[in-house]
Parts: structure tokens; sequence; C-alpha cells
């Protein structure tokens, strides 16, 4: 009887060689750890704009909550990406959403136009930030039933987002760079545009949602396109792009709106066109001449040959 070699690594050695092999390192990796990372930048470029406030350092205070609102469009983005999902980087987001595009963008317009309408500058300033939280609380509570939401509505937002709802509210200031504050800083304008833009997010309008956008391969160049002009005027004129932009997005909602209800409307006419159950639509073929029944519905009998009647009428199939 021929005897086979020890196998390389085999035996004592092998033994010991696996014995003082390190272990692994156990904890979360930088992939798993980079969303989070995200969130909390954008958490403290919001306070951040709180702190230039106070230093009536208006054009930091602005770029800070624009610098929030790129990092909070990355974080999930990148989430999603990295397969790095959970439930305490979703809780972490909301809190500091409620923060960076809530309490920041109240304060810093209070500190420079509300505070001049008194006691309606604050309530001004408190519905703002009420609403944002009340606008991300119902948020978080739509995710259980996204399943139950039509498909024809995944491209839609309920309300403006906090992210938007904060820029928009920050327009007046934006505005004040460029034309003065003789009109847009007036205290009782400041006043009606923020409980306007704290409207929009606790509304129920259906605003444009880019998640689920699909671009055609022939529009590729065109969007590349845009982002050089966007790029470029962001370089050069960064503050009228940036309100033309707010300009922009309000001016979509109506779009939004006519769009949303079109499609409902198509939805709605489908459902009703549909027949009412499988034993209808048999009964309407039925009784309608040279009609063929359709090919899903498989007879009892299927593979054995139809048996003649005894009238004199044509076997069916």
């Amino acid at each position: 009887m021929v005897q086979r070699p020890p196998r390389a690594g085999g035996g004592a050695l092998g033994r010991r060689r696996r014995a003082i092999r390190p272990p692994r390192l156990g904890g979360l990796t930088i992939n798993k750890l980079l969303p989070n990372m995200l969130t909390v930048l954008a958490l403290s470029a919001g306070m951040t704009g709180i702190r230039f406030a106070t230093e009536q350092r208006w054009e930091h205070a602005v770029v800070a909550i624009v610098v929030a609102a790129v990092l909070d469009a990355l974080d999930g983005r990148i989430a999603r990406l990295l397969n790095a999902q959970s439930k305490f980087g979703a809780e972490l987001d909301s809190l500091s959403d409620v923060v960076s595009f809530g309490v920041a963008p109240a304060m810093i317009l209070y500190m420079w136009g509300l505070n001049e309408a008194r006691s309606f500058g604050w309530i001004a300033c408190l519905l703002f930030g009420a609403c944002a939280a009340l606008r991300l609380a119902r948020f978080n509570t739509a995710l259980g039933s996204a399943a139950q939401k039509p498909v024809w509505a995944y491209n839609y937002f309920t309300g403006v987002p906090a992210p938007a709802g904060a820029g928009l509210a920050l327009l007046p200031i934006v505005a004040s760079f460029e034309m003065g504050r003789t009109v847009v800083g007036h205290p009782a304008f400041v006043v009606v545009w923020t409980v306007g833009m704290a409207a929009l997010m606790i509304s129920a309008i259906p605003t444009f949602s880019l998640k689920g956008l699909r671009i055609h391969p022939r529009y590729v160049v065109f969007i590349f396109l845009g982002l050089v002009l966007l790029a470029a005027g962001v370089v050069s004129a960064p503050w009228t792009t940036l309100l033309i932009l707010g300009v922009g997005y309000l001016a979509t909602l109506p779009f939004s709106v006519r769009q949303y209800q079109r499609l409902m409307t198509q939805a709605e006419s489908l459902v009703g066109a549909e027949p009412e159950g499988p034993e209808g639509a048999m009964a309407e073929g039925a009784m309608t001449d040279g009609a063929v029944a359709p090919e899903s519905v498989v007879s009892p009998t299927a593979g054995q040959p139809p048996v003649p009647p005894t009238d004199g009428t044509p076997p069916q199939h």
C-alpha cells in the first residue's frame, strides 16, 4: 500500500500556524460609516450657519446651509450605493435635517430681518422650525406604507422637501445681496415669505422628485452641458444663480400638480376600464359572435380530443 505524502501545512506545524493567525478585527467598515459621517458634517454645516448669522456674516451663513443641503443629498445616495442603510442612519439623518433645514434657517432669518417684526417675526420663526419638524415626521411615518403607494406616484414628494424649503426661505437674503434690502428686507415681507415657505413644507402639494428620474441617452449630453453652465454660474455669479434656481423651483410647482392630477386621472380610468372578474370576461366573450377565448384560460380537458355534441353545434375549445 502506497502512503500519500502529507499535505503542505498539515500536521502539528499547520495547526501551529493556524493557532497563531491574528483574529479578524470586529466593528464597522469605513463604507458603513461614510453616510453617517456625511450626515454629521451636514449637521455641523447647519450649526455653523447659525454662528455666521450671529456674526452678521450673511453670505457665509447662506453658503453653510447650501453645503448642508449638498451633503444631505449625498448621504442617502451613498448609503444605497454602498448598501450601508441602517435604522441608526435614518434617525440621525432626520434629526440632522431638523437642525440644518428647520432651526438654522429660521434663526438666520430671525437675526437678519424677522427680529424687526418683533413678536410676529418670532412667531414666523417658530412656525418654520415646527413645520420642518412636522414635515420630516410625516415623511418618516410614510416610509412604512411606501409599498402601498401607487407606481405612478413614486416620482413625487408630498409637500416641499425640507432642504428645498430651507433654500426657498433664504431667498430674500440671497436677493438682498444683488438688489439691496429695500423691498425683500422689509419685515412684513419677510414674515409673510417665511410663513408661506413653512406652509409649503407641510402642504399636500405634489412636488417633483428626481430620485427615480431616468434620462434618455440622447439627452445626456445636454445634461452635462447644463451642469457646466450651472458650475460656471455658481463661480461667476453665485447669488444670481441661486436666486434663479429658487424661482425656477417655485415655477415647477404648478406643473407638478398638473402632471400628478393627470396621472391620477389616467390611473382611475384604467382601473374603471378593467373587467370585474374572469367570469365576467368569459361571459362577455361567449356572448360575442366570433370571439376567441384568451390563451391564458386553460380548459380542464386540455390535451384531450373534443367530444362532438349531439345537437349539431360546433365544439367549443
